[in-house]
């Protein structure tokens, strides 16, 4: 499915040291200038250029050989085991479930590379220089201490794009995989690359952000490394993304102009894949992946507990689920899907993940009809919806009484849902929802088991229509795990109450009402011109913006560490800031939502 970013002052300025900052070379020529004068500097025996998936080395490749004598360059593809031997490593981790498989939480990127092969590699490249690249390049070699070695970069987003439209080479691959799917990459690949990533890059001279190619911003190691110890200790913002769905509405183009975006139905604000847009005193801006910061940073950006119980894992993701309509429609065009989560013990169990999936709502904006699906009408009988989702989906057709089984809920701003493992749930349309969510996957999945989506069609990729087969229903875990709460317990347990835990004459917080198997707590702060904050050092938080026009939240230790957000934006506070201040932009009054971990 296409994402569209929102770049809208997502800037994160970051201030290092200036000897660090003339260090940085920004574009294409200057990147691969420097990069080849330090071969010629090293007087080096080989340059080694590994990376993310989706670098376009055509074109980086062709155009350090002109500038290193036409040296010989060689994909280091043929390192790998053959692509019956990759396929079948990968069975254990892709499954046979098609919609879910098991993250390969053990594995290294060694695992996949024949020592044979290596060995068959090293010994066939020519005495004079060379040039080794594409992913896995830095196991080339690895005792030469004459070599020049660079990391290349990759977001997610531009890579999805590859992947979608059957351009990505995968490592062992020379040529893209037609067949290469999304599951190979969330279960397996994207964490033995990552594990590659972290164990390598302290060991390489140089990082290249390689996003867009003409735009390279090359620099020594040793700088980026104190880019990410400064990012992880101020607050930040993520590049926002969006894409369509069968739900999705029309207030986002409203507010923003997002080129090429028709409706809005996953929207996130926050989350693990997401990525970071960095500016550097002298306007130099990179783009990296929000993981990174995890490397060596992850004590202080998520705290010592999340670091230790979610290891590589960011644990929040904030979604802003567009549900505005300019007329009536009915509820089967409104609605999100009928599906409910799973809890933490559930995805160790089935996917290897360390984190279940435990979700709020959060009322933002509620137009005529706002309204929320959650948990059975009290008098339903959930095997006979049990029956019906399944005939529904054998038969492919509608539910015509699903109306009766699902309790139906009117919303107001400010309410809060709490969403526990195992309750059925819906956004129900005419509203902006903020979701706050834990996140237990660390490429981004999320796990949502569909019981009934009113056989609508989804998206089409190709034709950019509502023209898609319709969602596949995952009605075997969904009614594995369904608890079947009934909408007196909703009423009593999952309509959450704020109560107000401060007030003083410039600001007052409230916390809403939460349950013990709910991994985080949601806080509001109110105030007219400013607030206080903590993380105690503690927890990573993330502040979003759902009233006023724009606020600042600086660091009362360090003011120069600080970032602006507006409002329906997102800033994620890490564990480490300590006390800070959140300072109000406008004249009016302002109120910031806030997700943190309950104490340990």
């Amino acid at each position: 499915m296409p994402i569209y970013e929102n770049r809208r002052n997502a800037e994160n300025l970051v201030r290092i040291a200036p000897e660090a900052l003339s260090q940085v070379r920004h574009g294409f020529d200057a990147g691969l200038d420097a990069l080849a004068e330090a071969v010629r500097t090293k007087n080096a025996c080989c340059l080694l250029l590994d990376g993310w998936y989706g670098i376009d080395w055509k074109t980086i490749v062709p155009a350090l050989q002109s500038r290193l004598n036409n040296a010989k360059a060689l994909s280091c593809a043929s390192i790998y085991y053959d692509a019956a031997k990759l396929a079948e490593l990968k069975t254990e981790w892709i499954t046979e479930d098609p919609c879910f498989g098991k993250v390969n939480n053990v594995g290294t990127l060694d695992d996949f590379i024949d020592s044979a092969r290596l060995k068959a590699f090293e010994a066939s490249c020519p005495d004079e220089f060379c040039i080794v690249y594409g992913p896995g390049a830095l196991k080339c070699f690895p005792d030469c201490k004459d070599s020049v070695r660079c990391y290349f970069d990759m977001t997610a987003d531009p890579m999805l794009w590859q992947m979608w439209n059957g351009e990505l080479i995968p490592f062992g691959s020379t040529e893209p995989r037609k067949d290469y799917g999304w599951k190979e990459y969330y279960y397996n690949d994207f964490y033995v690359l990552q594990r590659h990533k972290a164990a390598e890059l302290g060991k390489c001279d140089f990082y290249c952000e390689a996003v867009e190619t003409k735009e390279l911003t090359l620099m020594p190691e040793k700088v980026f490394e104190e880019i990410l110890a400064v990012l992880a200790r101020q607050p930040m913002k993520q590049i926002r993304t969006y894409s369509p769905g069968p739900w999705g509405a029309y207030r986002y183009r409203q507010l923003w102009d997002i080129p090429g975006l028709e409706n809005n139905a996953w929207n996130r604000l926050a989350g693990a894949d997401l990525s970071l847009l960095i500016e550097l005193e002298n306007g130099v801006k990179i783009n990296i992946p929000s993981v990174d910061l995890l490397i060596d940073n992850a004590a202080v950006f998520v705290g010592e507990f999340p670091a230790r119980e979610y290891p590589g894992l960011i644990p929040v993701e904030i979604w802003l689920d567009d549900g505005y309509f300019p007329d009536k429609q009915p509820a089967e065009r409104t609605s999100m899907p009928i599906h409910n989560h799973p809890g933490t013990e559930y995805v160790k169990r089935h996917f290897n993940e360390p984190l279940g999936r435990y979700e709020t709502y959060y009322i933002v904006e509620a137009y005529p009809g706002a309204n929320t699906w959650m948990g059975f009408n009290n008098d339903a009988c959930t095997e006979e919806w049990d029956t019906q989702c399944r005939k529904s989906w054998k038969e492919q057709k509608a539910i015509p009484n699903w109306k009766e089984y699902i309790a139906n809920w009117q919303t107001n701003v400010g309410d809060l849902f709490l969403i526990p493992e195992g309750t059925t749930h819906g956004h129900g349309g005419y509203q902006m929802v903020l979701e706050m969510d834990t996140c237990g996957n660390a490429a981004g999945g999320e796990y949502s088991f569909f019981g009934y989506d009113f056989m609508r069609p989804t998206w089409d990729d190709r034709k950019k229509t509502m023209t898609g087969k319709p969602m596949k229903m995952h009605l075997e875990r969904y009614f594995e795990i369904d608890k079947g709460f009934r909408a007196d317990w909703v009423q009593k347990n999952l309509r959450a109450r704020p109560v107000v835990i401060e007030w003083n004459q410039e600001y007052s917080r409230d916390r809403y009402t939460t349950l013990p198997q709910m991994p985080f707590e949601i806080e509001r702060t109110h105030f007219t011109k400013r607030a206080d904050g903590t993380t105690e050092g503690k927890y990573l938080q993330a502040a979003t913006l759902t009233v006023g026009t724009s606020v600042v939240i600086r660091s009362k230790a360090h003011p120069e560490r600080c970032c602006r957000i507006e409002r329906l934006q997102c800033a994620l506070i890490p564990a480490g800031f300590g006390d800070y201040e959140i300072i109000n932009e406008d004249e009016g009054a302002s109120t910031v939502v806030m997700w943190r971990l309950k104490q340990a």
